[in-house]
């Protein structure tokens, strides 16, 4: 790498990834061939139907799943394992039902070791930024699914990380709900310019957030085609633009979507 074009500390790279599952005749490409660079501060979204591989790439640029072939740097550091320069936010809470709000927050923080009044400082600023003041001594329990996400939201944040990869984590969530958490997260992101990978089947929602989509494969997953969204924010669904995008990546979602289909209507029946 030439002196002038040093790695970013944000900055993600795949470089000919593959994954397979398993072996001999039961082995299953999940990802095949895949590279990408994810420049510092974008926000990139990852489309595909169910079966293309969206997660396990996540997982594998979040550290928890090792590559079989090829490799992920992030600052040009060969990413071996999970660590705290990647937050992970999944579409389950994954909160501690028995802590509050504030301590769900601060947990990160206390396995940090990071000093008590420089954690609470953190966390106060984290829960206004999220609308969680009014919530900060309520149990998981007593929340919407919409509070339960802006926690586990905030709990990454808290911890500052560079890169924030996030599975699906608006896919349960009522319509209204799902629109209102998608600004704050482009508010957030908007302040913080933290890199964003997220995983999402929705056509709509790609195009809402990111500022450029990989069209992913069914089985073995590749990128199938990398599409910038030139379009300024806040973005008009109802827009001329906005459409011309969603017929683009709609009809090629569907070609693998049919793929899927087929695929499920000629594979073996097992007793």
């Amino acid at each position: 790498m030439s002196a002038d074009r040093q790695p970013k500390s944000a900055e993600i790279v795949v470089a000919n990834a593959v994954k397979v599952f398993g072996t001999g005749t039961a082995a299953v490409a999940a990802l095949q061939d895949i590279s990408t660079t994810v420049p510092e501060g974008q926000f990139l979204c990852l489309l595909g139907p169910s079966g293309c591989g969206k997660s396990t790439l996540l997982n594998a640029i979040a550290g928890f799943t090792p590559l079989t072939d090829g490799r992920i740097t992030m600052g040009g550091k060969v990413v071996t394992q999970p660590g705290p320069d990647r937050g992970m936010v999944f579409q389950e809470y994954a909160l501690f039902p028995w802590m509050t709000v504030e301590d769900n927050v601060r947990f990160g923080l206390d396995i940090k070791g990071v000093p008590k009044p420089e954690a609470t400082i953190a966390v106060d600023r984290i829960v206004a930024t999220l609308g969680l003041s009014d919530f900060r001594k309520r149990y998981p329990k007593d929340l919407s699914g919409g509070m339960r996400q802006r926690v586990a939201i905030a709990r990454i944040l808290a911890l500052d990380p560079p890169v924030m990869l996030m599975d699906e984590p608006f896919g349960a969530l009522d319509a209204l709900t799902r629109r209102t958490l998608q600004d704050e997260l482009l508010r957030i992101w908007s302040e913080y310019r933290k890199t964003i990978v997220f995983v999402t089947h929705s056509i709509e929602e790609a195009i809402y957030l990111a500022d450029r989509i990989l069209v992913m494969t069914y089985r073995p997953g590749r990128i199938k085609r990398d599409v910038n969204v030139p379009m300024p924010r806040p973005r008009d669904p109802a827009s001329q633009d906005f459409n011309a995008i969603k017929r683009e990546l709609g009809a090629l979602v569907m070609e693998e979507q049919q793929r899927f289909t087929n695929a499920e209507l000629h594979a073996p029946a097992v007793d």
